[in-house]
């Protein structure tokens, strides 16, 4: 086993994305069984997204969903991967994540993005603007102040039960986040792992800029993106292929569809477009036998020096996609790998 791996936490983002022939509350019923099963496997922490709109994705509340992950779970630590802080106010998100480190004492993560709704309908709805983005530093001071006491702009108001709490912070680097994340000295979740040159240059600017806080008092760096592990790489191809569809689906007809069963895809006469995108979409990520991806992974460990890995496949087969996180557990030396 790689010493470089074993000694990295491996960690799973679940964006609860819908599949042909079943509906979104399925979906998020197979989120909640998805944490059980990785939390048997030993995964470290659980992640679920935010996303409004888009119909291939159920993951739409990610507080509540974590809530609910939270519930059925017991060891692994729960939380979002991310909630999109311009689309709240900060006082709303400080209490719901005071309430859920109240229920679960010790177990949640408050992982936040700066995205805001993808399309004018959404934002619209939000009641949100595409400006509402460009203070980001400002949404995320006034967060944590609700939770550290400070409020000046609003003396005689509390974030009741959040104040006082401690509900570590993770910034998404999207953007500017990486930036963010370094002044507010905050732990980095950076992705995805097929733009190592962008990858690498956000982290080597967060690691020298980063200032200690009362939240971190060093750099912590989470490396995220596909990583998909089979008993042969073209049964590993298989996994990448739904989800590299429905992303060159969504770039050419503008709808994001459910994931669909390789064997559909492989029959598809593709537009031009479509087969650029969608070969675009399979190539880059960490895919392959176990040994293969054992490689792999201990290249983006060593040259990013991360202290995570967060893993976000996705795939239409369910036991496929079980067996590929197992398989990746026992490359990681994960407890109980063979559970």
């Amino acid at each position: 086993m790689s010493s470089v791996i074993a000694s990295t936490r491996f960690s799973v983002l679940d964006r609860s994305r819908t599949r042909e022939g079943h509906d979104g509350p399925a979906a998020l019923r197979d989120t909640v069984r998805f944490a059980q099963q990785l939390q048997a496997l030993g995964y470290h922490r659980f992640w679920v997204s935010e996303h409004h709109s888009v119909p291939g994705v159920a993951g739409s509340a990610p507080t509540v969903l974590a809530a609910a992950v939270a519930a059925a779970t017991s060891t692994i630590r729960v939380g979002t991967g991310g909630v999109m802080l311009p689309n709240h106010q900060p006082l709303v998100v400080a209490e719901q994540f005071g309430v859920l480190e109240s229920l679960f004492p010790g177990r949640i993560d408050m992982g936040l993005g700066r995205s805001v709704g993808f399309t004018d309908g959404i934002r619209k709805a939000l009641g949100r603007d595409k400006k509402d983005a460009d203070d980001f530093a400002g949404q995320l001071r006034e967060l944590l102040g609700w939770f550290e006491g400070r409020q000046p702009a609003h003396p005689q108001v509390h974030a009741r039960p959040a104040e006082g709490l401690r509900v570590p912070p993770y910034i998404l680097a999207t953007g500017e986040g990486a930036r963010i994340a370094a002044e507010a000295g905050l732990p980095l979740v950076v992705g995805d792992l097929r733009g190592r040159d962008r990858m690498l240059a956000a982290v080597d600017r967060y690691r020298r800029e980063f200032r200690p806080s009362s939240w971190s008092e060093r750099p912590y760096v989470v490396v995220s993106g596909t990583v998909a592990v089979a008993g042969t790489e073209t049964e590993a191809r298989r996994l990448l292929m739904p989800e590299a569809w429905s992303m060159a689906y969504s770039r050419t007809h503008g709808v994001f569809p459910p994931l669909a069963p390789p064997e559909r895809i492989a029959a598809l006469t593709m537009t031009a477009k479509e087969r650029e995108f969608y070969a675009s979409g399979l190539s880059g990520h960490v895919a392959g036998t176990e040994e293969q991806v054992t490689d792999a992974l201990e290249s983006v460990i060593k040259d990013s020096a991360a202290d995570e890995v967060l893993v976000t496949t996705s795939t239409y087969d369910r036991d496929a996609l079980l067996d590929s996180y197992r398989r990746l557990a026992r490359i990681a030396g994960l407890t109980s790998a063979d559970a």
